[in-house]
């Protein structure tokens, strides 16, 4: 999609027009894609990473179906996340998830800026990323006809996200365990999948 000057201010978090007919388009788009996955039933995994992949704008080809279910199911096991419907995702082009990943049901995503999820990551359900935000000043947000901003949020790999979490924008370190509301940093994770751990220490 040939960026239009409002997407390209969206993407960099600056102040844009969400009616932009190009971004209307494409959240039109995004939001069939995800009615379709999630209409879709008890369909094969090859299927489901098709129809994902429609709302991220994904155009990798799919590898040869094997005639054997299960190891055609594994196919994908490398390639893509896990995704429990139904889901709602507002542009999907800006949304990318690592391979074994699992995001379960009724997640909201609002990707109006860059958001990234690492490799085997698990989300609980109802889980809320919401990349956008609207300016303080009533005098500039004027309701519907004011402009939108947003900010990125990027979950590190093998971080474990607990049901019905709302992430807004910013950072939390790696190997870190956050908690609350609002959300602030509780202690370090002790594991030798850190580089800093040390073992003798404890």
């Amino acid at each position: 999609m040939a960026a239009s000057k409002e997407w390209e201010k969206m993407l960099r978090g600056e102040l844009y027009w969400a009616g932009n007919s190009q971004l209307q388009d494409n959240r039109t788009r995004c939001r069939l894609a995800c009615r379709q996955f999630n209409e879709s039933g008890e369909v094969s995994r090859r299927r489901k990473v098709e129809l994902w992949r429609s709302i991220i704008g994904d155009k990798r080809p799919l590898p040869p179906e094997n005639s054997d279910p299960k190891v055609d199911e594994a196919l994908f096991q490398d390639t893509d996340p896990f995704v429990d419907g139904p889901i709602s995702v507002d542009h999907g082009l800006n949304f990318r998830v690592g391979k074994g990943t699992f995001l379960n049901f009724n997640l909201l995503v609002l990707d109006t800026c860059s958001i990234t999820i690492g490799e085997n990551v698990l989300f609980g359900p109802n889980v809320c990323l919401y990349g956008a935000i609207h300016p303080i000043d009533p005098a500039i947000r004027r309701g519907v006809k004011g402009p939108e901003a947003g900010k990125e949020i990027h979950i590190e790999d093998d971080v474990w996200i607990g049901g019905s979490v709302l992430i807004l924008g910013g950072d939390v370190p790696p190997f870190h365990f956050a908690a609350g509301n609002p959300a602030r940093v509780i202690r370090r994770i002790e594991t030798e999948m850190d580089p800093e751990y040390d073992g003798n220490k404890y």
